[in-house]
């Protein structure tokens, strides 16, 4: 029987998200960062957890960078990004003493830093945590998966590109989910064709369609395709809010279906 996780620093947080994927360079930190903005502007309340030890780029997608991160009664304080304190943001990014520093550590430190993560960070009252995760299946997702699993997550969004490499390595993500316990939630298709900025017309640049067939065979939701486009990119670089600036955008429409999707699958215990 599996044990009950004690009531801490997750106890206000409603429903959990993992972000994974098989292979790297696919923009799972990117759909986490815009995913959680798409939430926030749904109205929720959102944190994001950054377990992407080594790569930890969201501090700089959310214009965050050089914030520091704070001791309180609870443990640590994660960054607000606004007044209203409806984002949230805990990634290692803070606490490195250099922006470029290499993180150059074996296994058991990594998993002990994400259970302190996981069982130190005071997050309040969240409606959505998304946990943004590191390429692979390796021991970050083992340690990460485990250490949120008695407080149920709801699922996992699985990232994928559309060529045919990309839609391979990502399947075998889907084969963790499965031996790991972990409900797929659906597949999300990222870099899904190029938005010119002049006409917005969507042109397929790589291919298209391998990430709606994944999820087909593999028998999970398909939850959409989301086009490149030359403004996310800058916004993402400059650590500005691509869904408050850029709502006429085809990749704004494509974002904010998928999270009305995950909105409309969450159980009805959101206010």
């Amino acid at each position: 029987m599996e044990a009950a996780a004690e009531p801490g620093n997750l106890a206000g947080v409603r429903h959990i998200i993992l972000v994974l994927s098989g292979k790297g360079g696919v923009g799972k930190s990117t759909i986490s960062t815009e995913l959680a903005l798409a939430l926030r502007h749904a109205g929720k309340k959102v944190g994001i957890l950054d377990v992407d030890l080594c790569g930890p780029s969201i501090p700089r997608m959310l214009g965050a960078q050089g914030r520091a991160v704070h001791q309180c009664d609870r443990g640590w304080a994660p960054v607000f990004l606004d007044r209203e304190q409806s984002i949230s943001l805990m990634s290692v990014g803070f606490l490195l003493e250099k922006p470029d520093e290499a993180v150059v550590w074996r296994g058991p430190k990594k998993n002990a830093l994400i259970k302190q993560f996981v069982s130190d960070v005071a997050w309040g009252e969240l409606d959505f945590l998304v946990v943004d995760t590191p390429p692979g299946t390796s021991d970050e997702h083992m340690a990460t998966v485990e250490a949120l699993r008695p407080y149920k997550p709801l699922g996992a969004l699985v990232v994928t590109t559309p060529q045919a490499v990309s839609v391979g390595d990502v399947r075998r993500e889907l084969t963790f989910c499965r031996k790991t316990g972990l409900r797929v939630m659906g597949v999300v298709e990222n870099m899904s064709g190029f938005t010119c900025p002049h006409c917005a017309e969507c042109t397929s640049v790589f291919s298209r369609g391998g990430g709606e067939e994944l999820a087909r065979l593999a028998g999970v939701p398909f939850l959409g395709s989301v086009p490149l486009d030359p403004e996310l990119t800058r916004s993402l670089e400059e650590g500005h809010d691509f869904i408050q600036e850029f709502p006429r955008s085809p990749t704004f429409a494509a974002l904010s279906s998928i999270a009305q999707k995950i909105l409309d699958a969450t159980p009805m215990c959101l206010p």
